[in-house]
């Protein structure tokens, strides 16, 4: 990843500082509280994105892809914390549905027994993250859930527009289903998981795999996902522009992901168009109260629960897109990747669960 500046070290070193005050200091830092839709944003967040404020950063609209993707790359350097230990991380290659993919493969514990195993998928918008930006995700879902994590370096637009991503996707959950035991994992009991465009690879793996009658995943874990491209809910009305992920920045990554508008409407790109819900795996979706994408995730929630499926919904109501790649300072980020640790967990236990919304 590239070297941070001393602006970057200044900036991060400043954040952390602050978050680390008593939250009354924070509470009068940050000001007024802000409320939207009968939520309230943390004081944390609503103190980072304050802060962040202090520093402005070009938008995505200004820069090029290969900026975007050091910008990205630097952001999970300032915030993405020290490297939560596991005992073993190692570099692999898997097959894509063109070619070899990077992975990475996170083992919790060097206990000889068999772990249910977990194919996450990075976000990112399919076009400016990878696995060094989502190493502590990955780390730490590993050692929480209790899971071996394989990780993929699924191919990025523009290099390689829709439905690539999800052909990978597809490619890696069928390689860890034939390789878990060589692995060190239980091949009954492999999950596929990600956050943002990554959980919404993660449905679309779930969809594919079913409706071909398997192996499909033991369960799915999906993040604050995107779950329809082709149109935009009352979220986008609401949180449009001064919550970390805007309306333009998720335009920008469709017009770089999507080869032209009919794809919007492909149940693989927007997997909330699929015409059958039925026979899914078992999931728990997180979305964030603050965020363009909320009521997209909630909705799939929702129609999973209409035709039957387990799933669980978590609304972080006081909280923002991206919030668990923030491990690093405060506290938020963290708890909310806690909790789709302990999800994941008792998914893959066989634990039955309903729809609920809750809030911080």
């Amino acid at each position: 990843m590239p070297a941070l500046s001393g602006r970057d070290r200044l900036l991060a070193g400043f954040v952390r500082a602050v978050l680390a005050q008593p939250e009354r200091l924070q509470r009068r830092l940050a000001g007024r509280p802000i409320r939207i839709d009968g939520q309230e944003l943390h004081t944390e967040v609503q103190l980072i994105l304050k802060l962040l404020g202090l520093f402005p950063r070009p938008t995505l609209e200004e820069l090029t892809v290969t900026e975007a993707r050091a910008s990205r790359q630097r952001a999970a350097r300032m915030f993405g914390g020290p490297s939560i230990p596991v005992d073993r991380v190692e570099g692999l290659e898997v097959p894509g549905s063109d070619t070899a993919m990077p992975a990475r493969l996170y083992v919790p514990d060097g206990r000889a027994r068999r772990l249910p195993l977990l194919v996450y998928l990075h976000g990112g918008g399919w076009v400016i993250c990878d696995l060094d930006t989502h190493d502590n995700v990955c780390r730490m879902l590993a050692r929480q859930a209790g899971v071996i994590v394989l990780a993929i370096d699924y191919r990025l637009a523009p290099e390689h527009r829709f439905p690539a991503a999800v052909e990978d996707a597809v490619a890696a959950f069928r390689f860890a289903v034939a390789s878990a035991a060589e692995l060190g994992g239980d091949p009954e009991a492999v999950a596929v998981g990600g956050d943002s465009a990554g959980g919404t690879l993660a449905a679309v793996v779930s969809q594919l795999t079913a409706a071909e009658g398997g192996p499909a995943p033991a369960f799915q874990l999906m993040v604050y996902p995107v779950m329809d491209v082709s149109s935009k809910r009352r979220s986008y009305e609401l949180f449009r522009d001064g919550f970390y992920l805007t309306e333009s920045d998720m335009d920008w990554f469709r017009r770089h992901y999507l080869p032209d508008e009919s794809s919007a409407r492909d149940p693989r790109a927007s997997p909330l168009l699929a015409a059958d819900f039925s026979g899914l795996p078992p999931a728990h979706i997180a979305t964030a109260g603050f965020d363009v994408l909320r009521d997209e995730g909630e909705e799939y929630a929702h129609r999973l629960k209409e035709a039957g499926v387990p799933v669980t919904l978590r609304r972080h109501s006081g909280v923002v897109h991206g919030v668990a790649n923030a491990l690093g300072v405060g506290k938020v980020g963290r708890l909310v990747l806690l909790e789709a640790a302990g999800a994941l967990r008792a998914g893959l236990a066989g634990t039955g669960a309903v729809v609920r919304n809750f809030h911080h």
